[in-house]
């Protein structure tokens, strides 16, 4: 459905760039604020083609960036984006420019990011890794995986590499073991690769909290820039599109097919549901208090052991 008001040539309509890591339930999760688009931006014939949700005087960019790249950008703060997704390690070192938004973020419900080693090593548990003397191939230093697994095992030697590339690093034996985030979490195996742990277990049986993984954030001078009120509009309407998404499952999956390049993984539906059930849930359509309690604990105890500054603002719009 057409979401352009009638009145659009009356109001001042805000461009907003929108970024997300390219992972399956963020693409899922902001094409309809835009429509089911071809790689190149065009969109596809018929209804899907146009935006899903009412979206008002916001128009939307949309750019898919490694989350590691997206946490850098925004802590140094270069980022072009009003709207970007990052890990939720980040968010105490940005929380002064930036505010979460109920919806969209990601949280391991007694799942979450794996250790992985190859089939031979004489690694069997996550306990084996402590005062170990090898190289743990992560996915970033800002990223929660890596703040978790610090956690869980203290210090360690690492070597950071795409999310994509770790799998690939721990079979060739480039590095030791490897902290999987992504669709990485289900396809290991296929490599030869086993798990030794899993951050959100782990995490669960520390806590019994779902594990913050990733958050959606907004930059707060929208409000300064266009007027009171401007943000938790656009909270609203971001959380309108993951509802849809939900919903419009069959149009979300291919959004999937028409974007995934050479992912191959895609083309698995039993893979793409799973990650998607895992990744896009409950808490993903609004946090809640028990995704804000989640948040708290994490940031908390990182601060306390020295990982992240204190966290402040913890207030999703």
């Amino acid at each position: 459905m057409p979401t352009t008001p009638t009145t659009a040539d009356t109001i001042e309509l805000i461009e907003l760039n929108l970024a997300h890591s390219p992972d399956s339930d963020d693409l899922v999760m902001w094409w309809p604020l835009v429509g089911v688009r071809h790689p190149d931006g065009t969109p596809i014939e018929g209804e899907l083609g146009h935006p899903q949700v009412e979206t008002g005087r916001f128009r939307f960019n949309l750019l898919a960036r490694d989350v590691e790249e997206l946490n850098k950008l925004v802590i140094g703060e270069g980022s072009a984006y009003d709207i970007t997704a990052i890990s939720c390690a980040t968010y105490p070192l940005i929380a002064d420019r930036y505010a979460m938004t109920a919806s969209g973020g990601s949280f391991g419900e007694n799942y979450g990011p794996r250790i992985v080693v190859a089939a031979d090593s004489p690694f069997q548990t996550l306990d084996d890794l402590k005062d170990a003397k090898c190289t743990i191939g992560i996915p970033g230093i800002n990223t929660s995986a890596y703040m978790g697994l610090r956690m869980a095992i203290g210090d360690f030697a690492h070597h950071e590499l795409l999310f994509s590339e770790i799998p690939g690093a721990v079979a060739d034996g480039r590095v030791e073991a490897g902290l999987l985030i992504h669709e990485a979490q289900l396809t290991y195996a296929e490599l030869g690769l086993r798990e030794i742990g899993d951050l959100g277990k782990w995490w669960h049986t520390q806590t019994g909290k779902p594990l913050p993984l990733g958050l959606n954030v907004i930059r707060r001078d929208l409000d300064e820039r266009f007027g009171q009120g401007t943000c938790q509009a656009l909270a609203n309407v971001l959380n309108a599109s993951v509802q849809c998404c939900v919903k419009m499952g069959q149009a979300s999956r291919l959004y999937l097919q028409l974007n995934k390049g050479d992912r191959t993984e895609w083309d698995d539906p039993e893979l793409v549901d799973r990650y998607l059930a895992m990744y896009v849930s409950g808490l993903t359509l609004d946090m809640g208090e028990v995704g804000r309690d989640a948040i708290a604990e994490f940031l908390g105890r990182g601060a306390d052991e020295g990982l992240c500054p204190q966290a402040e603002n913890i207030d999703p719009l």
